[in-house]
């Protein structure tokens, strides 16, 4: 990624671009964004509460220790993008597009991605808390050492998922899980749900 030249003390805006800039701290909570494009961008410790970012398009950028509640990024575009270190929560990015996406390390509570396009994405070292994958089509996803707790998958198409080194708690529309990878120790801890949410008695 070329270097950030260039601070950002400005307000953001809709439909705005932003080419080779380092936002810093507090600067997009609560921003209106939506539409914007950033290019080149880094992110560095700001917090994302409530930020308006719906639409907007990230590529070559990285985001590292971000936070916040509640961030709008419902249809956005991730293109090589790096998140590293986030906490977030309530986050809103059904019907986004990842591809070329590394998420390292940090916690992520309630991420919504119904109907998102995945592709090209590895999540690593990560707790994921209720991520909704309802509708969402993945391929080639991997979740290496990371835990996903009550994850949705519903009604999603998954192509060459790895889910295999990953701790699933109570995951839901196993039946769905067609196209994905999971170890023979995850089968078997999995076994009963499997029957349940398949409607198989066991005696």
């Amino acid at each position: 990624m070329p270097r950030v030249t260039t601070g950002f003390t400005g307000t953001l805006r809709p439909d705005e671009e932003h080419d080779e800039v380092r936002f810093v701290g507090g600067d997009l909570a609560g921003a209106r964004a939506a539409g914007s494009r950033f290019l080149e961008c880094e992110v560095v410790g700001a917090d994302l509460t409530e930020a308006g970012l719906s639409g907007t398009r990230w590529i070559d950028c990285v985001l590292d220790r971000v936070t916040g509640v509640a961030p709008d990024l419902s249809d956005a575009t991730f293109l090589d993008v790096s998140v590293t270190g986030a906490r977030l929560g309530a986050v809103a990015a059904y019907g986004s597009s990842w591809r070329q996406v590394g998420v390292r390390g940090g916690k992520v509570d309630f991420l919504n991605l119904r109907g998102a396009t995945l592709r090209d994405v590895t999540f690593e070292d990560c707790v994921l808390l209720e991520p909704d994958l309802a509708e969402a089509s993945l391929t080639d996803v991997t979740f290496a050492g990371c835990t996903l707790v009550g994850a949705q998958f519903s009604g999603a198409t998954l192509t060459r998922v790895d889910l295999s080194q990953a701790k699933l708690v109570d995951p839901m529309g196993l039946t769905s899980l067609r196209g994905a990878t999971i170890s023979r120790v995850q089968l078997l801890d999995l076994a009963d749900a499997f029957a349940d949410q398949l409607g198989i008695q066991v005696s």
